[in-house]
């Protein structure tokens, strides 16, 4: 089966305290964070690959032409920039991928361009998990001790996934829940985008949230999974220079 992978890196990341460079571009043992997922991205045989860019896009479309030219010309033209200038959450982001998927027939694994230490195998394991189990939308999960400001997992009695809750929308139970949303997903094209034409903007942010789009799932009767990271570190994000740096020691390992 095809596979389209799009990179979330249009967001300012405003506690790394510099607006004049966006979040993606932050360097980790010297690369962007974002060419570690773009690598990724390659070492997984991805089809098509999307970066969203909005905040200081310039400097990102420049790097990676520039770092990749080989994938944006002859046959190959594998990279295809999306736009997202005005931040409204993260299914607003995946919108802006619509005109370059409209004929895709395939998967869509959905990653972040600050999260650089996501590895290979994690995400193979990932993918076999999502198609052998006959899934059209699945996530990774992390088990958090300290899970504050993550989207918390529901599962029923059984254990089986059934919903995601925003920090921000949740109850005082719900909070209590340490299973938390990693932000990866992997979709069924063609249901992705019938998906975001039924999210709203009515939570505490007014945005689009794309942890939305499970809510059509369940309600449609679509199979869906969630699948525990075995190592929490490489779904971290980096929101400050201190997390960046602690990341960084993590590096290889």
């Amino acid at each position: 089966m095809k596979l389209a992978t799009i990179i979330l890196a249009a967001g300012q990341g405003k506690r790394m305290k510099n607006p004049d460079k966006s979040k993606v571009m932050f360097e980790m043992n010297g690369k962007p964070m974002i060419e570690y997922v773009i690598n990724l991205a390659i070492r997984i045989h991805s089809d098509f690959i999307i970066p969203i860019v909005g905040h200081q896009k310039q400097s990102v479309i420049d790097f990676l032409t520039m770092e990749y030219k080989e994938l944006f010309s002859g046959r190959d033209n594998r990279i295809k920039f999306a736009h997202q200038d005005e931040q409204l959450g993260t299914g607003h982001a995946i919108m802006q991928t619509q005109e370059h998927l409209k004929n895709f027939e395939g998967n869509v694994l959905i990653l972040s361009g600050d999260v650089p230490l996501l590895k290979y195998e994690t995400v193979t394991k990932f993918m076999d998990y999502h198609n052998s189990n006959n899934f059209k939308a699945s996530l990774i999960s992390a088990i958090f001790e300290n899970p504050y400001g993550y989207g918390r997992i529901i599962r029923d009695k059984d254990g089986t996934f059934t919903d995601i809750i925003e920090e921000k929308d949740s109850s005082a139970e719900v909070r209590k829940i340490k299973e938390i949303n990693s932000g990866i997903y992997i979709v069924d094209c063609k249901l992705l985008f019938e998906a975001l034409k039924t999210i709203k903007t009515d939570n505490s942010q007014g945005e689009y949230y794309l942890t939305d789009i499970f809510d059509y799932f369940r309600d449609n009767g679509i199979k869906t999974g969630a699948i525990p990271v075995d190592n929490s570190i490489e779904i971290t994000g980096v929101n400050t220079i201190e997390q960046l740096k602690e990341l960084e020691k993590n590096f290889g390992e």
